[in-house]
């Protein structure tokens, strides 16, 4: 069985980005993690000890968000990937969006928005 978990618009304001002025002043950026998983046990069980924690995962998330500056949101959404498949051995699959707002594109657009979906190769 598959079930997802979704955590939707996690909020950060963290210093990435390819340009001096973002790494310097900082920005706000958003996050959506979606885990693929079976928690039918704990569901039925209704245990937490049985099911991937979401608090744990935010704040697993927000340290990798501030473990250090990078240049492109492409790369901390592969990084939020990979770390959740490592540290969550239950995990099937992880599909994650990194938004960035007030982007310096020359022009009026919300956000930039990258998606990284990786599988458990376990």
């Amino acid at each position: 069985m598959t079930n997802i978990i979704r955590m939707k618009n996690a909020v950060f304001y963290a210093y990435h980005g390819a340009l001096q002025e973002e790494q310097n002043i900082g920005g706000k950026f958003e996050a959506d993690v979606d885990i693929y998983t079976d928690f039918s046990e704990a569901a039925a069980k209704d245990d937490l000890k049985l099911t991937i924690n979401y608090d744990e995962v935010y704040k697993y998330i927000n340290s990798l968000v501030y473990h250090k500056k990078l240049y492109l949101i492409e790369t901390l959404a592969t990084i939020i990937a990979d770390g959740l498949l490592e540290k969550y051995p239950s995990i099937k699959k992880v599909a994650v969006r990194v938004r960035k707002h007030h982007v310096p594109v020359g022009g009026v657009i919300d956000y930039v928005e990258a998606e990284v979906v990786k599988e458990n190769g376990r």
